[in-house]
């Protein structure tokens, strides 16, 4: 990986992953990366295939994520991105620009937040911010304070889980039994019903559909709702 500073160009060896079903849009944004320096742009079209790309590629710089695409779940999708490795950045690109969702995505661990309506120059400054280890928040943007205390709650309960414990909980939510994820995670099955106790604990839970049904509640709906 190359190194730089603010106001520099990109120096080539940057990974960058875009996660979007648009391909008009994929081509704008691999246009706007391509101007910063001669970097890898990996591209798919649905959330399964950025979770494979996240998964296996550990060299991944930054990741552009569109919550809307295909298998997605709004924002529990980031937070089940986030668990498969908590070093890569993901900045969140969505048409749904409100300052809730631009709120909820910085709380639950997203690098920044880039408006579908955001000019390709303000992009690619955008990048450059994240990947100089800052946050990017569009500009001239209140942010406010969560007005939904059961989303409020939720949120400060999944920020206390860690990765792994998260991974398990994305998994329920995927509808896997206990066996199927100890064996997608290669571990014991007394491991996974650990993690699961611990899950419900830190949700304030007594079963596993009453966390999935948490979890649903920072999902795709709140992406769409009125502010």
């Amino acid at each position: 990986m190359g190194s730089w500073a603010i106001g520099e160009e990109i120096l080539p060896g940057y990974r960058f992953v875009v996660a979007d079903d648009h391909p008009l849009f994929r081509g704008a944004l691999q246009q706007a990366l391509g101007e910063l320096g001669d970097s890898t742009i990996l591209e798919t079209g649905d959330f399964e295939g950025v979770k494979a790309l996240v998964a296996k590629d550990a060299d991944i710089d930054l990741v552009l994520l569109d919550l809307a695409m295909p298998g997605g779940s709004g924002l529990s999708g980031l937070v089940a991105l986030r668990a498969l490795n908590p070093a890569i950045p993901i900045v969140v690109v969505s048409a749904y620009d409100e300052p809730q969702n631009i709120r909820r995505a910085l709380e639950l661990g997203a690098s920044g937040f880039i408006s579908k309506s955001l000019r390709m120059d303000e992009l690619r400054e955008a990048v450059r911010t994240v990947l100089a280890g800052e946050i990017y928040v569009p500009a001239e943007v209140e942010l406010g304070e969560e007005r939904d205390p059961e989303i409020s709650d939720l949120i400060a309960r999944i920020c206390t889980l860690t990765p792994q414990q998260t991974r398990v909980l994305s998994m329920l939510a995927e509808g896997l039994l206990n066996k199927q994820i100890a064996y997608e995670l290669n571990v014991s099955e007394a491991t996974i019903k650990a993690h699961v106790s611990a899950i419900l604990h830190k949700l304030g839970v007594d079963s596993r559909t009453q966390a999935v049904i948490r979890l649903s509640r920072i999902g795709t709906d709140p992406l769409t709702e009125e502010v």
